[in-house]
């Protein structure tokens, strides 16, 4: 300021430090396939370009990146055993769905999710028989897709919501490619499932490397949840369930309940007449036989019978006759003939619907109790943002019930989380969801893949220090070309130490004092020398004691002799 005209002048001196504003910490990026990926105008992107987007509620996603999941489809037996098939229809489906990220997403809700990051590798059709619409190949897709969430900086976990379907080679790749991005970011943290098949986690051990395991963790079992799967009608095959007669185009079709048969096939005979009868049945429903005898005069047509069945007030016997096409066509004579399935994937749940009421309902409520099957990490990922919000980075995110699940897919015994967590081999600690009667489904554990590491033992370690680090990092960028003094050194370790005092207060570090809680060193003999001055070197060292989880409670009883 110059000083040319007389007057007073005020002068601001600044004497308080810049803050450290804390960033986010559990901000998780989900990586898989949507049903659809749409810019804020509406616009679909193209089908096989990967598109991220922040989004803070369900209803978010849902306008985004689509409200359905990939449709399931089932058949039924003879038997009435509900089967969840694959697309084609003919060959049991897998454990986990084919596409997970709309039910991964309910469940992260559930679990206290909050904003957090999809990766839309490529886009499905919700259609049950249809297809991945993407020109690449699921493994490809979901490396790229980690490999663009290189350029956001926001997110802080990592979840391979769809790389569980991969080949077990390949998922184990893509673990390998977060654990290397965390490593190189050191401001995100990987969430990873172990395989069912692979129930000791031998596997997953052996082929996620040994690098940067710190930077994440493994949870195992699966999950069934409380998510019946969404389906639609004609992709419900239940031709199994019925057998039938077809008299042809324009006719009529007898049909009968498998379930109902026992060891009994029912047959059907068409009886004509010279003469011009009225239509008249006879059914036979015994131990050793069941038959529906239809006598029909010279010139009936299929409709007729279908009107004289519905009139009909004798016993049924099960049997039930429909009309198919317009039933115009003219009755002809059929020997003694065995009921049959129809064709496989002929005859839906849809065409059931009006004529078989009681089957359409007791098939929908067996569909209802088939449950999705999820992998832990969303659940996970959720428990993670609800402990942060709730407790703190620095709670340990275990010993916390798990909302919209039944149990566990396997349970896992004492000595079997024992190997799980203590790995003197591999030091590879992976974290077990257990069911604990009267108490729920909980996570229990709270291990990184470092397990063995006395630093980075811990998840909540691990996550407090990438948060301390990022946000001190962000709040010194002021300090980037300042004069390299002591004015600036003070600055600096002023607004780190009212951060730690901070973190100190809330319980995240350990320490009775702040002294025995942190440090904070910079300055010339302490941090530096005078080279590093002369290059532009400001070099601060950060000492922080980090409260750690009481991983193993022991009490210690003794017998105390009477002393009166």
């Amino acid at each position: 300021m110059d000083y040319n005209v007389p007057g007073v002048y005020v002068e601001e001196v600044s004497t308080i430090p810049p803050s450290v504003a804390g960033v986010a910490t559990a901000i998780p990026a989900f990586v898989g396939y949507t049903e659809k990926a749409l810019d804020k105008n509406g616009t679909s992107f193209p089908a096989s370009e990967v598109v991220i987007r922040r989004v803070d509620t369900m209803l978010e996603y849902e306008q985004y990146f689509g409200s359905k999941p990939r449709y399931a489809r089932f058949s039924m037996t003879s038997d009435g055993t509900l089967q969840r098939k694959q697309a084609d229809g003919t060959t049991d489906a897998a454990e986990l769905h084919t596409h997970l990220m709309y039910y991964a997403l309910r469940m992260y809700f559930d679990n206290g999710g909050g904003s957090c990051y999809i990766v839309s590798v490529a886009r499905y059709d919700a259609d049950a028989t249809g297809a991945v619409i993407s020109t690449t190949d699921g493994n490809t897709a979901i490396q790229n897709g980690i490999q663009k969430l290189e350029e956001f900086d926001e997110p802080t976990l990592l979840v391979l919501v769809d790389a569980a379907n991969l080949a077990p080679a390949d998922y184990y790749a893509r673990c390998v490619q977060v654990l290397n991005q965390c490593g190189e970011l050191k401001d995100r943290f990987g969430i990873f499932d172990v395989l069912s098949s692979d129930t000791d986690a031998t596997l997953f051990r052996q082929n996620i490397g040994s690098n940067h395991l710190k930077y994440g963790a493994a949870y195992l079992p699966y999950l069934k949840t409380s998510y019946s799967y969404q389906y639609e009608d004609k992709d419900v095959d239940v031709a199994a369930a019925i057998l039938q007669y077809n008299s042809g185009a324009n006719g009529f079709q007898v049909s009968y309940l498998a379930s109902n048969v026992g060891a009994i096939t029912p047959k059907v005979t068409v009886n004509k007449s010279t003469d011009d009868i009225p239509v008249a049945f006879t059914l036979v429903n015994s131990s050793t036989d069941i038959s529906l005898t239809i006598d029909v005069g010279s010139t009936t047509k299929a409709v007729d019978v279908v009107n004289a069945w519905a009139a009909y007030t004798g016993d049924r016997a099960g049997y039930s006759i429909l009309q198919v096409g317009d039933g115009s066509k003219t009755v002809v004579s059929k020997a003694v003939t065995d009921l049959a399935n129809p064709s496989p994937n002929t005859l839906s749940l849809a065409d059931i619907k009006e004529n078989f009421t009681a089957l359409y309902n007791q098939i929908i409520n067996t569909i209802r109790d088939q449950r999705v099957i999820l992998p832990a990490s969303a659940a996970v990922a959720g428990i993670y943002a609800a402990v942060d919000r709730d407790r703190g980075v620095w709670k340990a995110p275990a010993n916390v019930s798990i909302s919209s699940v039944i149990e566990p897919t396997t349970k896992v015994t004492n000595a079997q989380q024992g190997r799980l967590n203590v790995d003197a081999t591999s030091g590879k600690s992976i974290n077990v969801i257990r069911s604990f009667t009267g108490r729920g489904t909980l996570v229990w554990g709270a291990r990184t893949l470092a397990g063995n590491d006395n630093e980075w033992r811990y998840v909540n370690v691990r996550r407090l220090f990438n948060y301390m680090e990022e946000s001190i990092q962000k709040a010194s960028a002021f300090v980037v070309f300042e004069p390299n003094t002591a004015t600036t050194w003070l600055k600096v370790k002023g607004l780190i130490e009212s951060f730690l005092y901070g973190l100190w207060q809330q319980g995240a570090l350990a320490g009775a004092t702040p002294e025995a809680a942190y440090f904070v060193n910079v300055g010339l003999g302490k941090t530096m020398n005078s080279q590093d001055v002369l290059e532009g070197k400001l070099i601060v060292e950060v000492g922080a004691a980090a409260a750690r989880p009481a991983e193993f409670v022991v009490l210690r009883f003794m017998h105390q002799l009477q002393e009166s």
